[in-house]
């Protein structure tokens, strides 16, 4: 394994950039990558997030279109890197700007939620690789505005979660318009086994680079639990914010309503904070992520959209307001903190409703969370899987039928006749009506049902 990047086979003009940009010393993911990707092998990679996976695919790809010498051609680019949301688009762009400066290799970002004019006018100028989001790039084949048979380089960043988030027939359609002589890349933070059944199909004797165990937590991540009743847990997050040492704090929600609604409280209260979802507008996204990353915001309250794709390294805090549904998208949440070096905590704030989600989350990283009770709130009824779990609720539920069964049968005056049943019929006006049927006759097979003309009523 290389010790720098100068013992790496990289050309000058990107050696340079490098350089300027204080990269010194490759990260294993970069350093296991690059040399074979240099060599046109197909890559299986799987890196926690914020080890510089971008640099291990950027490198490779703008070395070997820089050493082509080809012009930007119209429609057609040479190089296709995917990514599941807006701001890895950007992200990935930034650095493949930052990584290719000295190289005449041209390149453009395409993304739903801003006009396509841009965009289209930038294909019609000529560029040697796309960075996009699989929906907007679809549209723009599809009205003939980019053509992918010369392509060359393919590579889908975050595959884990284009499957988490519905992408992969996205996906599909625009791999079947690709040449199949061409390089491949596929990398992820994780690797589910629907990731791997879809990598047999579409790469080829790819080199595969693990470098860290599949939904292994960031090691420098303080990791804590705080069981508390759902009604207290904005008393939690208030008292956890009035520590000023926490000076960058992402606090993760479960819908964009409910992101909406905290950060507005939090601003009503004086904090400074912010609120960033899939309902923003790309650039009032992009203007909250610039104040988050200058620290002129200090809390961002975000859905799980936040969770890949944010390349800031001074998350001091990542909070879990909603513990997360899926396991996998904890792993991602608390890797937005710990990066590039840097130590950070995760707090995750768990009520009785979601300790089976809690549960499931350390059957994935295969290490219980350490409960955290020093704090005024704490409650431990909502960490007794006893009192929580789906089966007692179900068994409550009939223990109280049975015991209004039972009290009906010991106050009731009369006592019913043999074969006699007691049945309910809504009238029109909605109210449920007891009906008795005459003693010794047969209950009617279903009521409600209207009579025939020909039948009297008695």
């Amino acid at each position: 394994m290389s010790s720098t990047f100068s013992d790496l086979p990289i050309i000058p003009e990107i050696q340079s950039a490098l350089k300027a940009l204080e990269y010194l010393t490759p990260t294993p993911i970069q350093a296991g990558a690059i040399p074979p990707l240099l060599e046109g092998k197909d890559l299986l990679g799987c890196a926690q997030t914020g080890t510089g996976k971008t640099a291990a695919f950027a490198i490779p790809i703008l070395q070997q279109i820089h050493k082509l010498g080809q012009y930007a051609t119209p429609y057609q680019p040479l190089g296709l890197i995917l990514a599941p949301t807006r701001e890895l688009v950007v992200q990935i762009s930034e650095n493949i700007s930052a990584i290719g400066r000295f190289t005449k290799v041209r390149h453009t970002t395409i993304f739903g939620g801003v006009g396509q004019r841009p965009q289209v006018a930038a294909l019609v100028k000529g560029i040697h690789i796309i960075v996009a989001t699989p929906g907007r790039l679809l549209d723009l084949i599809h009205q003939d505005y980019c053509d992918l048979s010369k392509l060359r380089f393919f590579v889908l960043d975050e595959a884990d979660r284009m499957l988490d988030m519905g992408f992969m027939p996205d996906v599909q359609r625009i791999v079947k318009q690709l040449p199949r002589n061409r390089q491949s890349v596929f990398l992820s933070a994780t690797m589910p086994s629907e990731i791997q059944k879809i990598t047999t199909t579409l790469l080829h004797n790819p080199v595969s680079v693990m470098v860290t165990p599949p939904s292994r937590t960031a090691d420098r991540v303080k990791q804590s639990v705080m069981f508390v009743d759902r009604g207290n847990k904005r008393r939690v997050l208030d008292r956890l914010l009035s520590d000023k040492t926490r000076t960058r704090v992402l606090v993760f929600m479960r819908t964009k309503h409910g992101a909406d609604r905290l950060f507005k409280s939090l601003i009503d209260a004086g904090e400074s904070a912010e609120g960033i979802h899939g309902g923003r507008s790309q650039n009032a996204r992009q203007r909250v992520l610039n104040g988050f990353r200058d620290g002129k915001i200090r809390v961002l309250i975000a859905t799980d959209i936040a969770a890949r794709g944010i390349d800031i390294d001074e998350i001091s805090h990542v909070i879990n307001f909603d513990v997360p549904v899926e396991a996998e998208a904890y792993v991602h949440r608390i890797g937005r903190t710990a990066r590039a070096g840097a130590s950070g905590e995760s707090i995750t704030l768990c009520s009785g409703d979601e300790l089976k989600y809690l549960r499931e989350i350390e059957k994935v990283i295969k290490m219980p969370i350490p409960v955290d009770q020093d704090h005024p709130h704490h409650s431990p009824n909502d960490q007794d899987p006893e009192l929580n779990a789906p089966s007692v609720f179900r068994r409550t539920k009939k223990t109280r039928g049975e015991a209004r069964g039972l009290a009906r049968s010991e106050t009731s005056s009369e006592p019913r006749a043999a074969g006699a049943s007691t049945k309910r019929r809504r009238s029109i006006s909605g109210k449920v009506k007891k009906i008795k049927p005459r003693e010794g006759s047969n209950p009617p097979k279903s009521f409600g049902k209207r009579s025939s003309p020909k039948t009297k009523r008695r």
